[in-house]
């Protein structure tokens, strides 16, 4: 089969050919139709200080199962989150972390909605929304941020506001359902906010929290570090905190299924449409990374083994 690799930091992503997998227990093999590309995976191969396996978000059909599998069974179609080589033709997938594709739905779709959906969703959650609020959304074109712009409208926003870096994909955040787009350089961000989903940090952190009105709360689950100063926090009683989608799928299962099912839920009534920037080859793969890396992407980037 092929697999895409690399062999040292920040170096060209190449095609190798290597015998596929074969599942442990708790595993299964999955004939991969697509793989979602995330920020945190390009990053790694350009930040991390050795080379790793390009994992990801991926969803295929089930083509052999290891032992101890009880959920699915081979020629059910799966997708989720894959902790080794995700960007091959055939990917290891722990049954915990699989989530069955409804019919309707084609592996494109389920990439672009699951993972990034979970981590949208679980962030608006720890948000507290209420009804007529207003939501600020930075990074509001991206795989996550196109999908929290509608969940916050589905939880009751009464006005979104989408943060971006280009002007260019305002009319795209407009087309989601978002009241108002600006750009991170603009000296009015158009609100304040009552809460602020944050997928980018660093400096954009001290806007971001300038933002919201007093007692407003700023949910952070980015990767991109960056620090706020307890200052201004303490003049508006405002909060901030961290999401991280791994602690709820270690720790609370039960929760992390009834947000897989919401999401699905949602996409079969039309009140969530993932987007997809564009589908590439594994060849491509250097491509696909170049539009993460240049912040271009309008929705989800795909690859399509």
């Amino acid at each position: 089969m092929r697999r895409v690799r690399y062999e040292s930091t920040g170096g060209p992503l190449f095609l190798e050919e290597v015998p596929a997998p074969r599942p442990g227990p708790g595993e299964l093999l999955v004939r991969c139709e697509a793989v979602g590309i995330t920020l945190p995976v390009v990053r790694k191969v350009t930040e991390a200080p050795e080379p790793t396996a390009l994992g990801g978000e991926i969803a295929g059909e089930v083509v052999a199962v290891g032992a101890d599998v009880t959920r699915f069974r081979t020629g059910d179609r799966v997708t989720g989150l894959c902790f080794g080589h995700g960007y091959a033709d055939f990917a290891l997938l722990q049954e915990a972390m699989a989530s069955p594709v409804p019919g309707t739905a084609s592996a494109v779709d389920a990439v672009a909605l699951v993972r990034s959906g979970l981590v949208a969703l679980g962030a608006l959650t720890a948000a507290r929304p209420e009804p007529g609020e207003t939501a600020l959304v930075t990074a509001a074109a991206s795989g996550v941020g196109h999908l929290a712009v509608q969940l916050a409208r589905t939880r009751g926003a009464g006005r979104v506001v989408g943060a971006v870096s280009d002007p260019a994909k305002a009319p795209f955040v407009r087309g989601l359902g978002a009241d108002a787009v600006v750009t991170y350089t603009d000296d009015d961000w158009d609100t304040p906010a009552d809460y602020a989903l944050d997928a980018v940090g660093g400096d954009l952190l001290t806007p971001a929290v300038a933002a919201l009105a007093p007692g407003g709360r700023l949910v952070a689950y980015s990767s991109g570090g960056g620090t706020v100063r307890a200052y201004d926090l303490l003049v508006g009683a405002k909060s901030v905190s961290g999401f991280q989608l791994a602690r709820i799928a270690r720790e609370r299962p039960a929760l992390y299924e009834e947000w897989r099912q919401e999401l699905w839920r949602l996409f079969a009534e039309g009140a969530v449409r993932p987007a997809v920037h564009g589908e590439f080859p594994l060849a491509e793969a250097a491509r696909a990374h170049a539009v993460i890396e240049s912040r271009a992407n309008l929705g989800k980037v795909v690859l399509r083994p």
